[in-house]
């Protein structure tokens, strides 16, 4: 056996004041982390719970069919799909229309008529 072991010898004032700051600095740094992780999971609780039930539904469940009439001489120029919204721009008879229906109940939403001025 040996007498000089380390942990039988008592650490001088400096020694014991290097390894207090070096717990607290280890205690700062574990208290940062676990704050960041708990502001991660806040934001992505915070996200689900928010989005409700908006999400798309299960590919299981039957899609809505909706038929939408337009005037006999109209034609669909283009459509666009924006956040919850499907907006569908037509010619009518040399008039542009542009007509709003809702993603998920295509229910009609709005109704933009432009025309030229007289």
């Amino acid at each position: 056996m040996s007498s000089g072991a380390d942990g039988d010898k008592p650490l001088d004032p400096a020694d014991a004041q290097v390894i207090a700051r070096v717990r607290r600095l280890m205690l700062i740094s574990g208290a940062t982390t676990l704050v960041a992780v708990a502001a991660v999971v806040g934001v992505i609780g915070y996200r689900i719970y928010r989005l409700g039930g908006s999400a798309a539904p299960a590919a299981s469940a039957a899609p809505a069919e909706v038929t939408a009439l337009l005037p006999k001489d109209a034609r669909v120029v283009s459509t666009a799909v924006a956040e919850d919204r499907i907006a569908v721009t037509i010619d009518i008879g040399g008039n542009i229309e542009i007509r709003t229906f809702d993603l998920k109940t295509l229910q009609p939403t709005g109704r933009l008529r432009l025309s030229h001025e007289p």
